[in-house]
Order: C-alpha cells, then sequence, then structure tokens
C-alpha cells in the first residue's frame, strides 16, 4: 500500500513521533493506522531519543517485599515531573519494574535494561522503557535498584510522602513476631527522617575520620582562643567532636526518635524490643534512597520565558 503524506501527518498528530518513524511504522503495518500506532508505542524509540536530553529528577522510589519478608527490592524511577509521578499509568509501570528487579540476576543498571522485558519478551528492559516514556510523553529513567534478602529474619519497610522516600532494613532475628517486626518499621522510620549515612561506627571509612579530623583541627587552629589549649586538649576536644558527629550519622548511634526520654539511641531500643521479646536481633544495614538525590534539577527562568514569547 502506497503511504501518503497525509497519513504520516495524521499518526505524527496522534503518537507525537517524528516524520520518518511514522512512515516506517506506516510501511511496516502496511498502512493500517492503529497497529502503526502500536508499532510506535512498542518500540518509541525516536520520541525517547527527543526527550532523553530534558531533566528527570522526579518520579517515585517504590518497595517490594515477598509474602514470607525474606527478600525485598527498591527501585527508583524518575520522570520530569511530579504530575506524572503521581499518575495512575506511570505506577503502574514502576511497579512492573519493580516485579522485574525481584527476578534479575543483573548485577548493575546496564545489564537489567538489557535484559528481556519479564512481561513482553520479545522487548528489552529498554526497550519497554522506551515505549513508556512514547505513551506517557515525559522522559523518563530507571535510576537504580537493588535487592536486600535475609534468611535469618525479615526486610523491615517504610515509604514516606508516596514514594519521596523508600527505606528498606536488614533484621536478623531468631523470633519474629508483630513486636519485633514493629521494632523494624520503627527503625525504617527512624532512617527515613534523620538521613543516617551508616548503620553502625564499624562502616565509617578511616579515612572519612581522618579528613572529618583534619577540618576540626583548622577550625581549632583558627580560633585564637582554642588554638592555645594543651595538645592533649586539644586532642580531646576533637575525639568529643568526632563521636558527636558519628552520633549523627550512624543509625544505630543516632537518638531513638520515639525514645520517651529522649536520649536512648536506637542500638538501645533495639535491645530493650530483644530482652522483652527473648530474641537476639541485628540490625545488619539499611538501605535510604530519596527520590532524585543528587541529580540537578531544573530551574526554569518563567520570566525570561514570557519575554522570549512576547519577542521581548
Amino acid at each position: 500500500m502506497a503511504i501518503t503524506a497525509g497519513m504520516v501527518k495524521e499518526l505524527r498528530e496522534m503518537t507525537g513521533a517524528g516524520m520518518m518513524d511514522c512512515k516506517k511504522a506506516l510501511t511496516a503495518t502496511d498502512g493500517d493506522m492503529d497497529k502503526a500506532v502500536e508499532f510506535l508505542r512498542e518500540k518509541g524509540l525516536a520520541t525517547a531519543q527527543k526527550k532523553a536530553g530534558r531533566i528527570a529528577a522526579e518520579g517515585i522510589v517504590m518497595l517490594k517485599v515477598t509474602e514470607d519478608s525474606k527478600k525485598a527490592v527498591a527501585v527508583e524511577v524518575n520522570a520530569e515531573t511530579d504530575f506524572v509521578a503521581k499518575n495512575e499509568k506511570f505506577q503502574g509501570y514502576v511497579a512492573q519494574v519493580c516485579d522485574q528487579a525481584m527476578e534479575t540476576k543483573a548485577a548493575d543498571i546496564d545489564a537489567f535494561l538489557a535484559e528481556p522485558w519479564k512481561f513482553d519478551t520479545s522487548k528489552t528492559v529498554a526497550e519497554e522503557l522506551a515505549g513508556q516514556i512514547s505513551v506517557i510523553g515525559e522522559n523518563m529513567k530507571i535510576r537504580r535498584f537493588a535487592q536486600i534478602e535475609e534468611a535469618n529474619g525479615f526486610v523491615a519497610d517504610y515509604t514516606h510522602m508516596g514514594g519521596k522516600i523508600g527505606v528498606l532494613v536488614d533484621v536478623e532475628t531468631d523470633v519474629v513476631n508483630d513486636a519485633i517486626r514493629e521494632m523494624g518499621k520503627n527503625v525504617a522510620m527512624q532512617a527515613a527522617a534523620l538521613k543516617p549515612l551508616y548503620t553502625s561506627r564499624s562502616e565509617v571509612p578511616e579515612d572519612y575520620i581522618e579528613h572529618e579530623k583534619g577540618i576540626l583541627m583548622a577550625q581549632i587552629q583558627n580560633d585564637p582562643k582554642e588554638s592555645q589549649k594543651p595538645a592533649k586538649v586539644i586532642e580531646g576536644m576533637i575525639t568529643g567532636r568526632i563521636n558527636k558527629e558519628l552520633k549523627e550519622i550512624c543509625l544505630l548511634d543516632q537518638v531513638y526518635v520515639k525514645a520517651e526520654d529522649g536520649k536512648q539511641s536506637v542500638a538501645k531500643y533495639v535491645e530493650q524490643v530483644a530482652k522483652e521479646n527473648g530474641a537476639k536481633i541485628t540490625i545488619k544495614s539499611f538501605l535510604r534512597w530519596e527520590t532524585g538525590e543528587g541529580i540537578e534539577k531544573r530551574q526554569d527562568d518563567f520570566a525570561a520565558e514570557v519575554a522570549k514569547q512576547a519577542g521581548m
């Protein structure tokens, strides 16, 4: 069937795809408009490429936990606007990405994108993403995924603000009951609220400590009063300040936000729950992701845009 310019124009208006891609779709489907639309939705690569330059810093962190809580995954999928991030279609797609991540053996995001899409193995994960970009109409990116497994306990999860923040906590325990599960959830909420960098002090790199000591020493030397104190006093001051910082950045050292006395640490809270339930509990690790963290967001200059539109 001969493909006319009018047919190409109609398909382009229907899908927003490029002219040559519309022609290619119509040729491949023998001019069937509905099949051509499906062709573009399935491929969607040209539209995805056009949108690829747009900054995708919004989106959602979604968590999925198995029924027995032994395994959990986290994925972050970004879009350009918060409006799309709240869209039911977008969230449905991210839920499928979670299902994919639960079963993947990929070691990194490139391998993940290259593997077959479990819901249609004729496509890769990347090709399905491109198709979703074409349909949803914004640049999107599967930024990261992670799996946590705990055979001797469970994985606690907590999602804040509809997916703005997602937390998983690996809890090793020889007793699993409602009280201990609640403890896991509380620790996850703690991580969401206070943004720790490490689980415990043992995880903090020595070079980080040395770097912080160097900064503190410089601060002391620049202070006329403190710089005159004896070396042992200065050393004690630095140690004290380092310990204070570690209590802020290490999850188990933080003051538990629900502590009645305002002093109990997270570690002491976990010990208390363990004692009350006759259990041995270890918080092995945690994951805390915040949507768009580290991505430079677009700053629109609306005054300049209005001036441009007005020819000023």
